[in-house]
């Protein structure tokens, strides 16, 4: 976490994620399929997806609560204590900690049981993290 990397990582990306959709649609496509899955196995992986044009078959209201929760009064903003070196104040505006912070066990239960979906060169446009910045 103190080396800004997000769980899950052991270095930093190389930032091909963009190049790579573009490719599997071409494979997908060449498939003759419209449509594809994807499941995202850490909070910020579902959030970058949102950000590539996926939606949710599953998993879209707990996003939602998530981002319910890290408002102002929001009780995982009341859970960011800093009883862990993970629960920082500053996760509420942070894709990356608030990663780490439901990582750690802030929900009360693991983040599981999310799957998301893209149409090929089509975009769903969901943001359901507004104005979090990395």
């Amino acid at each position: 976490m103190e080396a800004g990397l997000a769980p899950g990582q052991v270095r930093r990306g190389l930032r091909l994620l963009g190049s790579a959709i573009q490719a599997f649609e071409r494979f997908v496509a060449s498939l003759g399929r419209k449509l594809y899955f994807a499941e995202p196995l850490y909070y910020h992986n579902a959030v970058i997806f949102e950000r590539y044009g996926f939606a949710y078959a599953q998993g879209r209201k707990l996003m939602m609560d998530i981002q319910q929760g890290f408002s102002p009064d929001g009780e995982l903003t009341a859970k960011l204590d800093g009883s862990t070196p993970f629960r920082q104040k500053e996760a509420v505006n942070s894709i990356r900690l608030r990663s780490w912070a439901i990582h750690d066990g802030l929900l009360g239960f693991p983040f599981t049981n999310v799957t998301m979906y893209k149409y090929i060169g089509q975009a769903a446009g969901l943001n359901t993290c507004p104005g979090c910045g990395w």
